[in-house]
């Protein structure tokens, strides 16, 4: 009886799929949250999730230990409650006694089986061993050891204090999954993913389609004490091409879209980023500071006159108007980087007097730079990819009504990775996600020993005195004292003019009326357990 229910359901849920994908609106509609991928997805294997298009997926299947709300405060998840012991670095969570995995005929009797300390210390084994070679390890490299004292209390104890360790507890390489599921599927794990979260794995047609469920086991309620999700399903479809992406949303046949393609974006919204009156009645915007910051870097290690100048640096920061840029060349979704290098949005985050459009000064600078080194035709070469070559071109013009000399090297993208990576361009394009939401994410880039290839300091920039405020501002648990510490290293990044900050970004979904409860956050990430529609 048990297998034929199973089976009538899924044929059921599959006709609902089905009658939702093409343009015939079902009367179950509401029950299904469509979205699309325009990226392949490689793997459903949390240890995988490196990318937006893998975490989405896998924010549905999955569940950590802590999790963010959209204001990047950790919340308890799998684990209810937490301890941490500053004087030994010992992190104990207790972990709640009624979170059960999926539905898997691997379980035996009951189908499923309760979530143990035991199968996070064979998660946290499987992420750093080896022979998986999991992109997310790295998370890890700050532990000693963890152990599991019973079946609902774990502890992991840090080689050294490092108090952003709970927020990359948050991230999805952190998530949970059972033993014995894991070693049946072996490889192919990644296309027979079995979580804890709200939704449940049922089909995938690699680059064509991809179902989740309804989980009917999943342990969160809402405030009233409802069991969440309250959807029954998620569809994600493949179309690779943006436009025609947004021509399906624009159609009703998806629920929403996530950022804003050149492809589309004066169609849907205005210069000063707001919705085009065509689509006011039926689509909602919703932005928030993204954990992105955008920026030119100078390779301090070239021998390049123009580079090794800070007077020739603050002067390209000076030399362009960031305002102008973000609301004619982005319709206004972005905030001018006039602050720092650290986004808004961020615990860390601050109001410093950054760069602002002032060509007086930036012609004062470039004087005084001929001056100083007899260079009357200062030039610089910027290694950008295609995608931002307007931002770049833009620059270009403002920098050389000053007396700079701009020369764009338009790359691909994985070309311009290797000649950042290897110190190979003077200046280069590029852009800073936050893996974790704490300010230092964003100052390890400027941490002398965190040089390139050891590290993400891409511009090989080394301050003595950044350097000791970044070894103390790693003992300090409260967010508070860190803020102060941060906010005298971003000081130095403006004084010292190593990059050039363009635009703190935005995360920007549109979405359709007829949906509540997706949010948006400073991640972007996308959570649907609180997502209802409307008939």
């Amino acid at each position: 009886m048990q297998k034929y229910t199973s089976l009538v359901l899924g044929i059921s849920l599959s006709i609902l799929i089905s009658s939702c994908s093409n343009s015939t609106v079902s009367s179950r509609d509401h029950e299904v949250f469509r979205y699309n991928e325009h990226s392949n997805i490689a793997s459903l294997d949390p240890a995988f999730a490196r990318n937006p298009q893998s975490i989405w997926p896998s924010n549905q299947i999955f569940n950590g230990l802590v999790q963010l709300d959209d204001s990047l405060n950790i919340q308890p998840d799998i684990a209810a409650s937490w301890e941490i012991d500053d004087t030994t670095h010992t992190y104990t969570f207790y972990l709640r006694k009624n979170v059960k995995f999926h539905k898997h005929a691997l379980f035996g009797k009951d189908s499923t089986r309760t979530v143990t300390a035991s199968d996070f210390v064979y998660s946290f084994n499987r992420l750093t061993d080896e022979k998986i070679a999991s992109p997310g390890s790295w998370v890890l490299q700050n532990v000693h050891s963890y152990r599991a004292e019973n079946d609902t209390t774990f502890t992991i104890q840090l080689k050294q204090n490092f108090p952003a360790f709970l927020g990359l507890l948050s991230m999805r390489y952190c998530s949970v999954v059972p033993k014995e599921i894991v070693e049946h599927y072996g490889n192919e794990f990644r296309s027979n993913p079995i979580g804890t979260g709200p939704f449940q794995f049922k089909l995938w047609e690699e680059n064509v389609k991809l179902v989740l469920r309804k989980n009917p086991l999943y342990f969160e309620i809402d405030k009233q004490g409802n069991q969440l999700p309250y959807l029954e399903a998620v569809a994600i479809t493949f179309l690779p091409d943006k436009q025609s992406e947004f021509l399906q949303f624009s159609q009703g046949n998806i629920d929403f879209v996530s950022g804003l393609d050149n492809s589309y974006k004066d169609e849907i919204i205005t210069t000063q980023g707001k919705l085009q009156p065509a689509y006011a009645d039926r689509v909602n915007l919703i932005t928030t500071p993204y954990l992105n910051t955008e920026y030119l870097g100078f390779f301090m290690g070239a021998d390049t006159p123009e580079i090794q100048s800070k007077l020739l640096r603050q002067a390209v920061n000076y030399g362009f108007d960031r305002e102008k840029m973000v609301m004619y060349l982005r319709n206004g979704m972005g905030i001018p980087a006039v602050h720092g290098f650290i986004p808004k949005g961020l615990p860390g985050f601050s109001e410093l007097e950054g760069y602002t459009y002032q060509p007086d000064s930036a012609r004062a600078l470039i004087k005084e730079y001929k001056k100083e080194s007899g260079d009357a035709n200062p030039e610089i070469i910027i290694g950008t990819n295609s995608q931002y070559l307007d931002l770049c071109e833009y620059i270009q013009r403002e920098l050389e009504k000053l007396g700079i000399n701009v020369t764009i090297d338009v790359v691909p993208p994985s070309t311009l990775r290797q000649m950042k990576s290897s110190g190979e361009l003077d200046v280069f394009r590029a852009s800073w996600i936050a893996d974790y939401p704490d300010a230092e994410n964003y100052l390890s880039l400027f941490y002398s020993p965190n040089f390139t290839p050891n590290g993400p300091n891409y511009m090989h920039f080394k301050n003595e005195t950044f350097d000791s405020l970044y070894d103390a501002s790693m003992r300090f648990s409260d967010i508070e004292k860190r803020k102060v510490l941060y906010r005298e290293m971003d000081s130095i990044i403006i004084a010292e003019a190593p990059v050039v900050p363009l635009f703190y970004d935005m995360a920007v979904r549109f979405v359709n009326k007829k949906v509540t409860g997706l949010g948006i956050n400073p991640q972007n990430f996308l959570v649907l357990k609180r997502v209802k529609k409307e008939r």
